[in-house]
C-alpha cells in the first residue's frame, strides 16, 4: 500500500510541477494587471460590443475579470452593478463557458491541443449562447437580488499589490498540488488494484455515445467534478499510461472545455438569484452535442481516408 502511495505521490508532484509552471506566472501577471489601467482600458474597448449579447456596457467588467481571473472575480464584479435577472443569467452562462481563460486553456493545451483552439471554442460557445438566450428569452427584466458574497480588499500601493499577487499565485499552486497529488494517488491505487478497468467499463456507454473509447472515462469524471485544469492533469497521465489516442484526447478535452466542474461552477451562481438548473442543462447539452458532432465528422473523414487509400492501392495494383 505504501508503495502505491509513493508512486502516486511521485506522479502527483510531476504533474503539479508541469501545471504549476503555467499557473503561477499567469496568475501573478493577471492579478497585478487587475490593479493597473490596462484592464479598465480593455473593459472600455469591449463595452460597445456588449449590446450584441443583450448586456449593458458595465457587463464588460465581470466578463473581463471572470475570463482573466476566475468565476469568483467575475461574480464579485457582477454584484457591484444593478443587473436584471436575464442579464445576470447571460453573464453566468458566458462565464460558465469561458472563465479563467488564460490558466485553464494554457494548462489544457499541455495535453497537446492548441491553446488558440481551446480558447476559441470556449469564447465562441460563450458568445453564441449569450446571443441565443437574448433572442429567445423575453422575461427576466426584474432586478436581480444578490446574496452575500465577499470581495478582496483593494491593495494600497505597488508593494501590497505585488504581495497580494504572489500570495494569490502561491495559493493557486498549493491548491493545485493538494488536489492533483491526492487524485494521482487514488488513480495509482485504482490502476494497480484493477479497479480502473471496472470504472472504465461502467462508464463505457457514456464515452461510446460521445464517440470515445472507455479509457477516457476517468479523464471525463475528473474534469466534470473538479475542473478543466485538474482534469488536464489526469489527462496528461492517462495519455502516458492508459494509451488514450489523440482523437479521444481531443474529444475528451472538447467535452470538458464546454462542461467541467459542473457542481461547483453551477452552485456558485445560486447567491445571484438566477435559475441554475437551466444553466447546468445548457452546458451539459452543449458539451454532448458538440463532442458527438465532432466525433461523427472525424469518423466520416477517417472512413473516407481509408476508402481513398484502398482505391489508390487497387489502382497501383492494376
Amino acid at each position: 500500500m505504501s508503495g502505491i502511495a509513493y508512486r502516486g505521490l511521485q506522479q502527483g508532484l510531476h504533474v503539479t510541477w508541469t501545471l504549476g509552471k503555467v499557473i503561477f506566472p499567469i496568475t501573478l501577471i493577471v492579478t497585478i494587471l487587475q490593479h493597473t489601467p490596462i484592464l479598465p482600458w480593455i473593459i472600455e474597448l469591449l463595452s460597445p460590443i456588449m449590446g450584441l449579447f443583450g448586456l449593458p456596457g458595465e457587463a464588460a467588467v465581470p466578463l473581463v475579470l471572470g475570463n482573466s481571473l476566475n468565476l469568483y472575480a467575475g461574480i464579485a464584479a457582477i454584484i457591484s452593478f444593478d443587473f436584471s435577472v436575464k442579464e445576470v443569467f447571460i453573464l453566468a452562462v458566458m462565464l460558465s463557458f469561458s472563465h479563467n481563460l488564460f490558466i485553464e486553456s494554457t494548462v489544457a493545451s499541455r495535453v497537446g491541443i492548441s491553446w488558440w483552439l481551446i480558447s476559441g471554442v470556449r469564447l465562441v460557445l460563450a458568445m453564441t449562447a449569450a446571443i441565443f438566450i437574448n433572442l429567445v428569452w423575453a422575461g427576466g427584466s426584474q432586478p436581480a437580488q444578490y446574496g452575500f458574497i465577499s470581495q478582496k480588499e483593494i491593495p494600497a500601493g505597488w508593494a501590497e499589490m505585488i504581495l497580494q499577487a504572489i500570495q494569490t499565485a502561491l495559493f493557486a499552486v498549493i491548491q493545485l498540488a493538494l488536489i492533483v497529488i491526492i487524485l494521482m494517488i487514488v488513480m495509482q491505487f485504482l490502476r494497480e488494484k484493477g479497479w480502473l478497468i471496472k470504472i472504465s467499463d461502467a462508464f463505457a456507454p457514456v464515452t461510446k455515445i460521445l464517440g470515445m473509447e472507455k479509457n477516457t472515462s476517468l479523464t471525463l469524471v475528473a474534469g466534470l467534478t473538479i475542473g478543466l485544469a485538474y482534469g488536464a492533469g489526469v489527462m496528461i497521465q492517462a495519455v502516458k499510461e492508459d494509451g488514450v489516442s489523440k482523437k479521444d484526447t481531443f474529444l475528451a478535452l472538447l467535452f470538458l472545455v464546454a462542461c467541467h466542474a459542473v457542481v461547483e461552477d453551477t452552485v456558485i451562481f445560486i447567491p445571484l438569484g438566477i435559475p441554475v438548473w437551466p444553466l447546468l442543462l445548457i452546458r451539459l447539452v452543449t458539451a454532448m452535442l458538440l463532442t458527438m458532432t465532432v466525433a461523427f465528422i472525424w469518423k466520416r473523414l477517417d472512413i473516407k481516408k481509408k476508402r481513398d487509400t484502398v482505391n489508390e492501392h487497387s489502382y497501383d495494383s492494376i
